[in-house]
């Protein structure tokens, strides 16, 4: 996906004889969709196209979606697949030490005594604290909690994130 587009929603299938489709929600904030006119699509093989929402509702945890000009299933089905997308300067803001997924990786993780320690492959959620897989340079993973005694710094712009981790994390 293109860098400066953040995903909301991914179109599954068609939906209704009015080429209305049904996407699975990708943003954690699905209120968004009320302030929504105007969004890109991303088709499987990148290309892009822009999209005028003309109504939107939620059926179940998907989000029903008619754009104007798709008025037909024939129509609609050329957009299955299409990953819906806005913008990253109309991203949600969020609180203070909390970050988007997408934000970390790629960030460049060393320790307080600036030893390096890898870059953030991914952002593992566990139902509980989120954890940092993160590759070091031989490709072996290393598993750091985000939790704010062991990550203490955190800085989105620089793609930096410095650990203290206790003794013996890195090792496992």
């Amino acid at each position: 996906m293109t860098a400066d587009l953040i995903a909301v929603a991914r179109i599954v299938k068609v939906r209704g004889l009015r080429g209305e489709v049904a996407a699975d929600v990708l943003t954690d904030f699905p209120e968004r969709f009320a302030d929504l006119n105007e969004v890109v699509g991303i088709a499987p093989d990148q290309r892009t196209r822009s999209l005028q929402i003309e109504e939107y509702w939620f059926h179940g945890n998907r989000v029903v979606l008619k754009f104007t000009g798709y008025d037909s299933i024939d129509a609609a089905k050329e957009l299955v697949g299409y990953e819906v997308a806005v913008p990253s300067g109309q991203r949600v803001k969020l609180p203070p030490n909390q970050f988007y997924e997408w934000e970390l990786a790629g960030a460049r993780v060393e320790t307080v005594a600036s030893e390096p320690v890898g870059v953030v492959r991914e952002v593992m959620r566990t139902g509980g604290v989120e954890i940092l897989v993160i590759v070091n340079d031989a490709g072996r993973e290393v598993l750091v909690p985000m939790a704010g005694d062991i990550c203490v710094e955190v800085d989105v712009d620089k793609q930096l994130i410095r650990i203290d981790p206790p003794a013996g994390l890195l090792e496992l």
